[in-house]
């Protein structure tokens, strides 16, 4: 039973790190050539990366509720 729960708590964390890499990288793309053309929007590119941030951290708490909840 310990297995199952670890492997569905890595699952959660897992899949909110990929799309929160992927995110960032588009994100990150498309925010250097704003920054190139408009360097006063820096500012909110700064806030538009930091935002899928949320999904790493919503991942561990789900993985961490699996895991508390199952014990």
């Amino acid at each position: 039973m310990a297995f199952e729960v670890a492997i569905g708590a890595a699952i959660a964390f897992a899949g909110g790190a990929i799309a929160t890499g992927w995110a960032q990288s588009r994100i990150g793309a498309a925010g250097a050539a704003t920054i190139a053309e408009r360097p006063e929007a820096a500012g909110s590119v700064i806030v538009l990366e930091a935002i899928p941030e949320t999904m790493v951290i919503l991942g561990f708490v789900v993985a961490a509720m699996i895991v508390i909840m199952v014990k």
